[in-house]
Parts: C-alpha cells; structure tokens; sequence
C-alpha cells in the first residue's frame, strides 16, 4: 500500500488521497504537492540554462533563499504555553522551529505526503507531549471541532493559489478558531525586488505563482469580516495577523 501511494504521488495523482474538489483547484493542488514532494526527496529538477543562470536559482540551490522567503510568524503571534496551534502547509515546520521552548500543542497539515510522514514519524520522537499529529489534507479542509485552535498558522504557500480559493481557506478557519484567537499568514508581496524573478523560478519548479496586489489580499479579509491587526513585511512576504469577530 505505501508503494502505491507513493507511486501515486509521483504520477501526481492527489485526488486519491485529499477527496474530492472543485476542478478549479485540483491542477494547483496536485502541483504544489508534487513540487514540494520532490524537493523534500532531493530529487533534481530539470530546469533551462537561462534559468539556473538566474543569481536567484544560484542562491536556491545553495540553499541560501530560505532566510529571505521564511516568515517569522512568531514575532507578531507567538505560541504561548498550552495553546493549541494548527499549522498549515507545515512541512517540517516542527522540527525546525522551538515549539519546545513556546510549550504550545502542535496540530499540523500538508498536502505533502513525504512531509507529513516525516514530521508524524519524528515528531513525537521529538516531543510526545507537543508534537499532536499531522494530517494529508488542502488547507481548506479542515477536520477539526469549532473554535479548537488560539491560533492558526499559514505560511509559504498562499501565492500558489487564487484568492477565490484562499475565501475558501478563511472561511474554514474562522470555523475552527477561537472567539478570541488570530490567523496568521503570509502573501507574497509582488512589489519587492525579488517577487518576479522568484515567481519565474518557482513556476519553472513546477508551481504557477500568482502576483496578487497587497490590496486585494486586505479586500479579501474584509469581506470575510475579518480585521488586519498587525502586518510585518519580509523581503518577499508580507505577514498578516488578523482576527474574525
């Protein structure tokens, strides 16, 4: 069974495994998936010379864009003690950053099956206490109970889909938060210097980026009624902490 699922997800065959969705998603969900699965496998990516010649595929493949592109969510909503936090689109986000030291539960979910069975086969090596699972599912699906999370966290991957799809993800997240808890995700900014040439990479890897103004990102949360309490700027993304009433 693990060799078909496996093989499935080479083939990019993500449909078997996170349900059914409207088709408008699927492409983006399927890709995104397959980027990053062979990312966390090391594997090669087949790219043209005019584009491993672009200094921002040199600094990618020496490993030195993580510090421009990660945000830091934790300097504008950082974990307090016994808190439960969902993580979206987390990767190995546990083994990574200090949830140790925040002394806050650890609830993650990702559309990358390598991701997913790495964090859930060290995680709770790494903590039993914090460390509370990761699931194989879209950040707009979410299977928690109403108002179970302080906070929620969605960083890294919200310019690889359509703003029409992040309604679907808001809407999800209001369910599952508390009255008085806070999202917390990132966009791309597509004014920084770097956003064009990171968008011409990263679609080359296999993910089409979309270049959505700051504005529209603040229109969107409004609509949902929510409110933008604080934003954080990096040189790629823009963090935002919003809260729903």
């Amino acid at each position: 069974m693990a060799r078909e699922k496996e093989q499935n997800f080479l083939n990019g065959n993500l449909s078997d495994f996170l349900g059914d969705r409207p088709p408008s998603w699927q492409p983006q969900l399927d890709a995104v998936a397959l980027r990053f699965n062979r990312d966390y496998r090391r594997e090669p990516f087949d790219l043209p010379a005019e584009v491993e010649s672009m200094p921002i595929f040199q600094e990618w493949s020496a490993g030195l864009l993580a510090g421009k592109i990660n945000s830091p969510f934790w300097q504008i909503a950082k974990p307090k003690k016994n808190q439960r936090c969902l993580d979206l689109g987390c990767g190995v986000s546990f083994l990574v950053y200090p949830w140790y030291e925040w002394d806050a539960f650890f609830y993650g979910q990702d559309i990358s099956l390598v991701a997913c069975d790495l964090l859930n086969a060290r995680g709770s090596q790494l903590n039993s206490k914090l460390f509370k699972g990761v699931q194989l599912a879209a950040a707009h699906e979410l299977n928690y109970e109403p108002s179970q999370f302080d906070l929620v966290i969605a960083t890294g991957f919200s310019c690889y889909y359509p703003l029409a799809y992040w309604g679907d993800v808001l809407d999800a997240v209001k369910r599952v938060l508390k009255p008085d808890g806070f999202f917390v995700f990132d966009v791309l900014d597509p004014a920084t210097e770097l956003a064009e040439n990171w968008a011409i990479l990263e679609t080359y890897l296999g993910a089409e980026v979309f270049l959505e103004p700051l504005e529209n990102w603040q229109k969107l949360i409004q609509q949902l009624n929510g409110r933008l309490v604080k934003t954080l700027p990096g040189e790629l993304f823009q963090l935002y902490k919003v809260r729903f009433p």
